[in-house]
């Protein structure tokens, strides 16, 4: 079967052949439809042409802000953060206890105009080196964010360094680390012009990730799309240096990689192994943004608590009536596990059915529908009120882009809540 073919077949099982309504009762096939061509789709007899489900997949890509189909390569990885922060929202947007402060402890107060979170490695391969002294430590980080599509402005920003404990007494001790924006890249003498973003005194004894706020670097990288010079961290042993000390914050591979060795001659376990922990444990930029697409309330920070599953409650149901029915979405049917990381489907619901005289007062009709109807109960020319979804949210997507980037997203206007005539 062609790639995407699968995903025009679930939209065309879904419309022409429903499931049962909230209610509990199948609606009647659309019109020129029958059951005989639900179960052809459902069953796989019937397949549309190729042109026509490339041509749909690339509208819902476009609607996703894609500009083609992602196809990450087996080494992409998803940074611990992004996924507790989408476990954080996804609890607050579905209305459960206790997800407050967890996503307070996970996100700065400048980022709650924000819908859409993005997350950068830094180039190793462009990574540059200075010259540690005795007493500190640096790397340069460059990390290339030309993937931020233009209408994207950028609110704040954040740059996560993970720092390790050091488990012998001797070692411990406070660490400034320091967080510079590089305006030039070193000249003959061998300092870099830069200027000071972020500080801030640490000591050895913790294992976290520390976050330093760039929002100044990274708001003009993303305005200007020029290319940076990146950003240099260096920490300050303010205890004196020791081979030790120096691997206490993983600025770089090979201070993680020494302290792997030298985890594994004593018998311990520190960090996973050079190969695994890196990935995961490597400086992270993330950059809170808003597209401009949506509303106040389709922020990630401002989630709404979800509805009840039971919309239009308050009135009985007549035969055929405008109602709410299930449209479970399932990525691994459509073909799209291996770019959305979360969720795995969800439910998006559509509405269905006829707006009769008189309408119940549940579907929350608009004056000029009710109105609709009733000429309608005396002039059938004049065509019913149709039944349309009255209230939508959003849901929050994690996945990663054309780039292998990984983005957590708010798509407004997904879930149906309410229908109603209109």
């Amino acid at each position: 079967m062609p790639p995407g073919r699968p995903l025009l077949m679930l939209l065309l099982v879904a419309l022409c052949f429903p499931a049962e309504s909230e209610s509990g009762r199948r609606p009647p096939p659309p019109p020129g439809a029958t059951s005989d061509d639900g179960d052809a789709l459902a069953r796989g007899r019937a397949t549309p042409p190729h042109g026509l489900t490339r041509h749909v997949e690339g509208q819902l890509l476009g609607m996703f802000g894609l500009q083609r189909r992602p196809r990450p390569g087996p080494g992409a990885v998803v940074p611990p953060y992004m996924l507790q922060l989408y476990r954080a929202l996804h609890g607050a947007h579905s209305g459960a206890r206790d997800v407050g402060r967890p996503l307070d402890r996970l996100v700065a107060r400048p980022a709650s105009q924000a819908n859409t979170v993005r997350s950068f490695h830094h180039d190793e391969s462009a990574e540059h080196v200075p010259a540690d002294s005795g007493d500190s430590t640096a790397r340069r980080l460059l990390f290339n964010v030309s993937s931020i599509p233009d209408g994207e402005v950028i609110t704040s920003a954040e740059l996560h360094v993970y720092r390790e404990r050091l488990s012998s007494p001797a070692s411990a001790g406070l660490h400034r680390i320091n967080v510079y924006e590089v305006l030039r890249p070193a000249a003959a003498d061998g300092t870099p012009i830069a200027r000071l973003l972020d500080t801030r005194v640490v000591h050895s004894g913790r294992s976290e990730w520390e976050r330093f706020d760039v929002s100044p670097a990274a708001v003009r990288w993303a305005a200007t799309k020029e290319p940076n010079h990146g950003l240099l961290v260096e920490v300050q042993h303010l205890d004196g240096g020791t081979p030790e000390k120096r691997r206490h914050v993983r600025i770089g591979r090979s201070l993680h990689a020494e302290a792997v060795a030298a985890a594994a001659r004593d018998g311990a376990s520190e960090g996973g192994d050079g190969g695994e922990g890196w990935p995961q444990l490597r400086p992270l930029l993330v950059t809170f943004g808003h597209d401009g697409k949506t509303r106040d309330e389709g922020t990630l920070l401002r989630p709404r608590p979800k509805r009840n599953s039971r919309p239009n409650k308050g009135g009985r149901r007549g035969r055929g009536q405008c109602a709410r029915y299930p449209l479970y979405v399932d990525f691994s049917d459509v073909g799209w596990n291996d770019w959305i990381v979360a969720p795995p489907g969800y439910n998006a619901f559509f509405c269905q059915g006829e707006c009769h005289f008189p309408l119940p007062q549940h579907l929350n009709s608009t004056n000029h529908a009710i109105v609709q109807t009733l000429v309608n109960s005396v002039n059938p020319e004049v065509p019913r009120a149709c039944c349309i979804p009255t209230e939508l949210t959003p849901i929050a997507l994690l996945y990663l882009d054309e780039y292998e980037k990984v983005v957590l997203k708010n798509y407004q206007d997904m879930v149906v809540e309410g229908c109603g005539c209109r």
